[in-house]
């Protein structure tokens, strides 16, 4: 017996590093997907971000028609590079609202005037609630929402070029 407790500490100590280097092995997942794709858009109902464009509510989606939802922010680098694709979605016929995160109207106003402005709707989200409701962890994010309401893709980070054609077809399923 007393053998066993000479030899517990030793045990214990090669366990706690064979759990250590485990952890440290195992690949690092870059991206924590949202556990609201598959359910419906959590309600919600955003001030317009900008005087002159419409704010956005949930009841704005889910009328028969997909959409894109759009989180970003002008404070955004990434959300600069995405502004052509966005452009290009919204060329093809794409219905894309946004959600401006942290933001004040005069650099948001600046924002969409020198990159661009695809969005119908632009709630502005100041204290990032409707962004943790999505599941939401950075901008740029950007889901796909069916015509019933319910989201059905995330794309985390920036749109690229060869990101779009897989929007579209996205889109085009969800009708």
């Amino acid at each position: 017996m007393r053998g066993i407790k000479l030899w517990l500490p030793l045990i214990a100590l090669i366990g706690f590093g064979a759990t250590l280097v485990y952890g440290l092995a195992r690949p690092k997942e870059d991206f924590v997907q949202s556990q609201m794709i598959g359910k419906k858009l959590p309600a919600f109902n955003l001030p317009a971000a900008l005087p002159e464009t419409p704010g956005f509510a949930s009841t704005d989606v889910g009328k028969g028609r997909p959409v894109l939802l759009n989180i970003f922010a002008s404070w955004c680098i990434p959300c600069i590079a995405e502004a052509p694709q966005l452009e290009a979605l919204k060329k093809q016929g794409v219905q894309i609202y946004g959600i401006a995160l942290r933001d004040k109207p005069s650099d948001l106003a600046n924002f969409l005037e020198s990159y661009g402005n695809p969005y119908a709707r632009i709630g502005g989200d100041q204290d990032m609630r409707v962004q943790l409701l999505l599941g939401s962890t950075g901008v740029p994010e950007t889901y796909v929402i069916g015509s019933d309401g319910t989201i059905l893709h995330q794309h985390i980070g920036d749109i690229r070029a060869e990101h779009v054609d897989e929007l579209l077809s996205r889109l085009k399923a969800a009708q």
